[in-house]
């Protein structure tokens, strides 16, 4: 039961992540991958929601691990990191990493908050 949980929450969350993500993409005229930006700093943040509210084992191997783990993507940052460097947009790429590491705990933090209310 427990790799259902995680498979049913990663398909869900890696569709919606790939669905938010060109949407914003679609909308954004910048070279700045404000798409993934969005979508990691959201997913910090209700993982950080999601892990202190006290749900069960089973709603956190959905929610958390499944859902928000493909939903956020470590690997489409650093993908999208390293080529503002290629493409010579410096104080992009660091602005980018930067701010999602930062923004990404402070959104975790937030999240922790509203859900010890």
């Amino acid at each position: 039961m427990t790799y259902v949980l995680v498979a049913v929450g990663g398909a869900a969350g890696s569709l919606v992540r790939y669905s938010l993500g060109k949407f914003i993409s679609g909308k954004s005229k910048h070279s700045f991958p404000i798409g993934t930006f969005i979508i990691n700093i959201t997913g910090a943040t209700f993982l950080g929601i999601v892990s202190t509210i006290g749900v069960s084992s089973n709603i956190m191997l959905l929610l958390g691990d499944g859902f928000l783990g493909a939903y956020t993507t470590f690997s489409t940052f650093m993908y999208e990191g390293f080529n503002l460097f290629q493409e010579k947009e410096t104080l992009n790429a660091f602005i980018y990493i930067l701010c999602s590491v930062i923004l990404g705990l402070g959104g975790y933090w937030v999240g922790s908050k509203i859900g010890n209310l």
